[in-house]
């Protein structure tokens, strides 16, 4: 992710981000004891799931603007001290079960090696095996990467490398496949690659090329057919502007060019904007302007724009039973934080088990509400959202109604990345420090299934 040149003196008004807060997880829970540490399986409090998050009425009905500048600032930059030292810090995918396959992280080292530790069972740690791992280890052949996206990487020359669960072109009559060590994508060298579940992108010097499962639209026309078809690369008809920066790839796609124009496609309402499809194949341009920073988690979507942070997509079910419209978080709402932000991270929607049963009385489902975590133009960390396993850093398993700091960094973040059940920062030591839920190991720490209030460093090779 590139950003405009840092300028740390430049000082905003604290109004702009104490005037636009909107508590998005409706469903309030918290953990009463400690357990394993697994996401997703601390009870829930039933007063607490009673009532919905606070909202701000005059920040529901704001709409971002769409030349939103970018702010002169980026995150602090990476100075190892002592190797090892990690430069990027990105999530794994696993597969969408209530096994919490996503609990898991990968970190790029400073010698152009890639570890990864957490959950295994969709072979996302790339060591040959499904086991989960609560020590990092590197995945097996990398070397000289420059550009990681959870399960796949770039090389310096270019190309593509993935591992794990997802669209890696190895089989034609398939959309996913399963490898347990790196496998080279058969495409020419890339700038860029982005994969999600079952659909990934990539760009070259002639556009971008999307393959993969087209149930959301993000690579073809929907109808009948094509939703159930795999697709091998095609490009996709993505209207002519600045280079590519980013690119991003869950239940829709997104483009963020380097002057913060974004286009997105695929499914609503994570695309974000107007659209009379749903989803909507034809890639159109973000309801934000000046976007910095992004982050798509299957259903959810974060940005920065002008050190502010914006979030849309799935919509929680009222506790109360109150209707909702899946369009009720289609356009970005800005959130409050207590200072300039310049990174965002989200959690997907997961079906929660209470008790082992996944519906509530009346048929619908029991989900676990998201959590968002963003890193300051300061260097500290901040989260908000679903705390039952401690995820938000803030020493409490209490539900995280507004932005609260991470207490217990030995130092300031440069980048900070979160899970249903865990959060991770990397400092700009180089040092990755992790906190919440350690089941699958995904603390990094060695030490297996006991879940921590504060971050712990984790044991990078």
């Amino acid at each position: 992710m590139h950003y405009t040149k840092r300028l740390l003196d430049r000082r905003l008004s604290p109004a702009v981000f104490f005037s636009s807060y909107v508590a998005i997880g409706a469903v309030a829970a918290s953990c009463s004891s400690g357990d394993g540490g697994r996401a997703g399986s601390e009870p829930m409090d039933a007063a607490a799931e009673a009532s919905p998050a606070p909202r701000d009425d005059a920040a529901v009905d704001a709409r971002p603007p769409a030349d939103a500048g970018p702010f002169d600032a980026a995150p602090l930059p990476i100075v190892c001290g002592s190797p090892p030292c990690a430069t990027a810090l990105v999530t794994t995918l696993g597969v969408e079960t209530v096994d919490r396959g996503e609990e898991g992280f990968c970190a790029l080292l400073h010698d152009g090696t890639v570890a990864c530790w957490g959950a295994g069972g969709a072979g996302q740690l790339g060591r040959g095996n499904t086991q989960d791992s609560v020590t990092p280890a590197r995945v097996v052949g990398l070397s000289e990467v420059a550009v990681l996206d959870h399960t796949c990487a770039l090389d310096k020359s270019g190309a593509a490398y993935c591992w794990g669960t997802g669209p890696y072109l190895q089989n034609d009559a398939a959309a996913t496949t399963k490898e347990l060590v790196p496998v080279k994508l058969p495409i020419p060298p890339a700038t860029n690659i982005a994969t999600g579940m079952s659909a990934a992108c990539a760009a070259f010097e002639n556009g971008i090329h999307c393959w993969g499962l087209n149930a959301s639209g993000q690579i073809a026309e929907l109808d009948n057919a094509s939703s159930l078809t795999a697709f091998p690369p095609r490009a996709m008809a993505v209207p002519p502007g600045a280079p590519v920066r980013d690119l991003v790839v869950a239940e829709a796609a997104f483009v963020v060019r380097e002057d913060g124009v974004t286009l997105s496609w695929g499914a609503g309402p994570l695309i974000g904007r107007v659209s009379s499809l749903f989803p909507d194949p034809y890639p159109g341009p973000l309801a934000l302007g000046g976007i910095s920073s992004l982050d798509v988690a299957n259903d959810n979507a974060c940005a920065v724009a002008g050190a502010i942070g914006y979030c849309w997509g799935a919509v929680v079910s009222d506790p109360a039973g109150i209707p909702v419209s899946k369009t009720d978080r289609a356009l970005p709402e800005a959130v409050m934080t207590p200072e300039p932000i310049v990174q965002i991270a989200t959690t997907r929607t997961l079906r929660a088990p209470v008790n082992d049963v996944f519906e509530d009385q009346y048929g619908r489902p029991i989900l676990q509400p998201p959590r968002w975590c963003a890193t300051a133009a300061s260097g500290d960390v901040y989260c908000w959202g679903y705390n039952a396993s401690g995820q938000a850093g803030d020493g409490t398993k209490s539900y995280a109604y507004k932005a609260v700091k991470v207490v217990g960094l030995p130092g300031p973040a440069a980048q900070v990345k979160t899970t249903p059940g865990t959060t991770c920062a990397l400092l700009t030591t180089g040092k990755v420090h992790c906190w919440g839920s350690n089941y699958y190991g995904q603390l990094g720490s060695g030490q297996p299934k006991v879940s921590s209030l504060a971050p712990r460093e984790v044991v990078l090779p």
